[in-house]
């Protein structure tokens, strides 16, 4: 099999360029420059940023649908309770 060409874009690639357009581009086109201190920091605070936003979005999905099954519950037990006073 052959290697790809440039004009292929792998499931990779388009999931990395999703998650960030500018993190695709840097690792196809790698800067030759050393990298100074402060674009070293400013890179790090971003992938910290990417990776607390990652972490919250898995959170959502992980504890979801448990949220919204607590959510259902008590209300039913509000909605019980009030009926059982009222009666």
């Amino acid at each position: 099999m052959s290697p790809p060409s440039e004009d292929w874009a792998s499931a990779t690639d388009l999931a990395e360029y999703a998650y960030c357009p500018r993190a695709w581009y840097y690792r196809k086109n790698a800067p030759d420059a050393p990298v100074d201190r402060r674009a070293r920091r400013a890179s790090d605070a971003g992938e910290r940023y990417h990776r607390s936003t990652l972490a919250g979005e898995e959170r959502r999905e992980r504890y979801g649908a448990a949220y919204w099954v607590a959510l259902v519950v008590a209300a039913l037990l509000v909605i019980g309770g009030v009926a059982w006073f009222l009666h």
